[in-house]
């Protein structure tokens, strides 16, 4: 059941009433004839093969107020790419399949690498970023949400939910971040819940008062991969391209969006993905990956906001966010117990060892490199630098869609 409270400086939408998903669509179908919307859907081509991928076609083709679907694939070849096509021909709206291992995709990518616009790495983060610049160059849609494509408990309520704060001229957000429980007979969302926010009030309890790291605090599920933003911020925000994303897109619309704008709803009861292995010897793999990419970014964040990250700092930051943990995990497993839910507090002691590791590591980058790999160039620089290259993404993406 959910409960009224606001939590911290960003305005919380909750799920206090039932069946209203219908109503919401209603509504949307309307504010969308003024503010039409897009869907980013980024996927591997592996997703295909997966039976969550088919659930959320079959849930879209039923959505009327879409004015776009665009899925930005990855790791696919050419036969790949027509199969992803034809899948998606079926639905009503606009699709567009961004093929970013196209030749078409790729001479785009070399002319940014020359021109000192580098994309990053292929990845989750540059797939996203291609497929905003896609719908800036189309000119077709205001607003854009984007979600996975690997959720199991996927449904209609959850993409109206999710655009509706920012569709709604009444109340008129320019952000918005979804959240939701991750529960089955056990809890889920380990790095959430014992990686990020103890990290991040670790940090608040050492550094002090620090505006972004309120705002963090502020978001009930941080590391949630759905949101919604007006067009303008697709624009003009930078994201970073590796498992540092979530963290980096906040990063972005803390530093260009009026904290009064941005906004968190529950978009569905539960949710259900696909569970990343810890991998706790392998920081190149699983969560251990995941932990040193979303630290640095949040270290490297600090940094340009004129945090000063020292040795001590982070001597001091490594053993709080081991006590902050550790008690944290305690809070959980009596949730647990009163919930009747199975928890390991074993495995979950390894988790934060694992992460403690991690942490570590990012450390050890940040002291040695405090600026990193760049994040990927906003679109009005790329605009800026090369006048043309909208133009030229849109009829790259229109060719390899031609019939």
């Amino acid at each position: 059941m959910s409960d009224f409270y606001q939590t911290g400086l960003v305005a919380t939408l909750h799920w206090l009433a039932k069946g209203n998903g219908r109503h919401l669509e209603q509504q949307l179908e309307s504010f969308g004839k003024v503010r039409p919307m897009a869907l980013v859907l980024p996927a591997l081509y592996s997703e295909f093969e997966a039976e969550a991928l088919h659930r959320i076609l079959r849930v879209l083709s039923e959505v009327r107020y879409l004015n776009q679907i665009v899925l930005t694939l990855g790791r696919a070849d050419a036969d790949e790419f027509a199969k992803a096509k034809e899948t998606l021909s079926a639905l009503p709206q606009k699709v567009r399949v961004v093929w970013n291992d196209g030749p078409r995709l790729s001479a785009l990518y070399q002319r940014l690498e020359e021109n000192d616009l580098r994309a990053g790495p292929d990845g989750k983060g540059r797939s996203c970023w291609m497929a905003y610049g896609y719908i800036l160059a189309s000119q077709e849609s205001d607003i854009i949400a984007l979600h996975d494509c690997d959720i199991v408990t996927y449904d209609r309520e959850l993409l109206a939910r999710l655009l509706y704060p920012i569709a709604n001229p009444a109340i008129d957000f320019e952000f918005c971040k979804g959240f939701y429980a991750r529960v089955t007979d056990r809890m889920h969302g380990r790095v959430t819940r014992l990686l990020v926010t103890p990290l991040v009030r670790s940090l608040i309890s050492i550094l002090g008062n620090i505006p972004f790291l309120a705002y963090l605090d502020s978001f009930r599920y941080l590391l949630a991969g759905e949101f919604a933003m007006k067009i303008d911020l697709a624009r003009a925000n930078r994201i970073p391209g590796d498992w540092g994303l979530e963290v980096g897109v906040l990063a972005e619309v803390f530093r260009n969006c009026a904290i009064k704008r941005i906004c968190q709803v529950a978009i569905c009861e539960n949710y259900e993905h696909k569970h990343q292995s810890l991998s706790p010897d392998d920081p190149e793999k699983g969560l251990l990956k995941m932990t040193v990419d979303i630290a640095k970014n949040l270290f490297r964040t600090l940094g340009a906001e004129g945090v000063v990250l020292d040795s001590g700092t982070f001597n001091s930051l490594l053993a709080r966010y081991v006590r902050t943990a550790e008690d944290t995990l305690r809070r959980y497993h009596a949730d647990a117990l009163i919930n009747g839910l199975t928890f390991d507090r074993h495995s979950e002691a390894l988790a934060v060892a694992a992460f403690s590791k991690g942490i570590n590591l990012a450390r050890r980058a940040f002291l040695e490199d405090p600026l990193g790999v760049p994040l990927i160039p906003n679109w009005n620089r790329v605009i800026a630098a090369l006048p043309d290259f909208l133009a030229q993404l849109n009829e790259a993406v229109e060719k390899d869609n031609a019939k």
